[in-house]
């Protein structure tokens, strides 16, 4: 009989995390910047994404997602994409140090 217990679990398993995340029900518009937005208006966007990531009982797992795949926009796991890029950005620092 084969060994199945080395094999990855279902798809569902992996990807299930999202249903619990708080940005489910909000308007996707708030973690996805428009073309040309600047600026105040930018920021204020992004904190209100924040805010809803703060309250998240799955931000941690979100995170680790969007830095794994590299997830090139928006907000994700409470951190924008210019604050992802920094965080790989070290990440590739400290192995090359390290």
């Amino acid at each position: 009989m084969a060994e199945i217990s080395r094999l990855p679990g279902p798809v569902m398993d992996l990807w299930e995390w999202q249903f619990d995340g708080a940005c489910r029900d909000e308007d996707q518009d708030l973690f996805f910047h428009p073309e040309g937005e600047r600026g105040s208006a930018r920021r204020r966007r992004a904190e209100a994404a924040k805010a809803i990531c703060a309250t998240c009982p799955v931000i941690k797992e979100c995170l680790k997602q969007s830095l794994a795949v590299r997830e090139p926009y928006g907000v994700w796991g409470g951190l924008s994409e210019d604050e992802r890029a920094a965080v790989l950005a070290e990440r590739g620092r400290a192995s090359r140090v390290g």
